[in-house]
């Protein structure tokens, strides 16, 4: 009876770090790497068996089977142990082994290794990310969102984080291409992203200003204070801390060619320049803005131009980019070519299932 109840189960193994030994910094990574393994898993509470932690010598403060409780995951059996002191051995992790037995039999899993512990074991961390460059209004943003859903992995809008600062330049009266001014107001705005059931917000010194960074002046504005080089490191130092540490779709400019240039899956989304000026006149004139289409089309083209000759980090499509053009393509059709592009990248390049594209 013990042997058939055995055959029936699986481990799901992970790890994380914490920056310093807190009640907070436990509590925290302990909740995002039990979430990532629910997330990437599929899994459900009654398929979960027992949690097990283990934690190195240096992390004292706070119970992680008792931060994992007070998190919600209060339904199956919770143990921690501590770890032999191993000299050279990663500092402040917290590892965690999860035995399930899933309702549809034994499955294939994706263990998660999160921060500093993505170095314990790359043979089987499922952390991967896409990248979607091009041009506005070639589609990119509506394809990451879908790519994201129906892969299960975090979407990342990296344009509303440079129209965040953007909108903090208009907001106090900067000239967005002023550089040594545009310099000086990236020392003192702070810019966040955070996630509320699964949707991406963004915020300026505490503000949510998704809708508000949506304005025509500022996507206008966002170019040209992209083009600096102190408020794209900044940006690029923050997407690439995300990506790091969890699986996500990106999309920008520069991306596959300079913010992840190791990302796994490389995409360049274009289409013709009245094209997207159109899809961006209903886009504007459905939440109710007065737009002008010729306006509009000169704007797309400008924006082409700055972001294409900009000095640093300019539009440019990565030389293993797999090139997209939504001219004549609708979102499904765009969608359903990027997959197929990405299945057979993923045969090529033979990662295997852990990456987890293409189930």
């Amino acid at each position: 009876m013990l042997k058939g109840w055995a055959e029936k189960m699986t481990v799901i193994r992970g790890a994380t770090t914490i920056e310093k030994d807190c009640k907070e910094e436990i509590s925290l990574s302990v909740k995002e790497l039990l979430d990532e393994i629910f997330r990437e898993n599929h899994l459900k509470k009654e398929e979960v068996r027992s949690v097990i932690f283990s934690l190195t010598t240096d992390i004292h403060s706070y119970h992680p089977a008792k931060a994992a409780r007070e998190s919600g995951y209060d339904f199956c059996p919770l143990f921690a142990c501590t770890e032999p002191d191993i000299e050279g051995g990663l500092k402040l992790c917290i590892r965690v082994m999860v035995s399930i037995e899933p309702a549809d039999g034994l499955r294939d899993v994706k263990h998660v290794y999160l921060k500093g512990a993505k170095g314990l074991r790359q043979d089987i961390s499922s952390v991967y990310n896409i990248a979607l460059d091009g041009p506005a209004g070639s589609g990119k943003s509506t394809i990451a969102k879908i790519l994201a859903d129906d892969y299960h992995i975090l979407y990342l809008d990296t344009g509303a984080m440079y129209r965040a600062c953007a909108l903090a330049a208009l907001r106090r009266g900067i000239n967005p291409q002023a550089d040594s001014e545009v310099k000086n107001l990236i020392g003192t705005i702070d810019v966040k992203v955070e996630y509320r059931d699964g949707t991406q917000h963004t915020l300026l010194d505490g503000e949510d200003v998704s809708e508000a960074i949506r304005k025509n002046e500022v996507s206008m504005a966002a170019s040209n204070i992209s083009a600096h080089r102190a408020v794209r490191e900044k940006m690029a130092e923050m997407q690439r801390k995300i990506a790091k540490e969890m699986s996500c779709v990106l999309d920008g400019r520069d991306i596959g060619s300079a913010v992840l240039p190791d990302a796994k899956f490389k995409f360049y989304v274009t289409a013709d320049s009245k094209v997207r000026a159109m899809r961006r006149f209903k886009e504007l004139t459905e939440r109710g803005q007065k737009v002008d289409f010729e306006t509009l089309h000169r704007e797309i083209l400008q924006r082409d131009k700055q972001d294409s000759e900009r000095e640093f980090s300019p539009l440019k499509q990565a030389d293993d980019a797999v090139v997209v053009d939504t001219s004549h393509l609708g979102i499904d059709e765009a969608v359903a070519k990027i997959k197929a592009d990405s299945i057979e990248n993923l045969k090529r390049k033979k990662h295997g299932r852990n990456t987890g594209f293409g189930r």
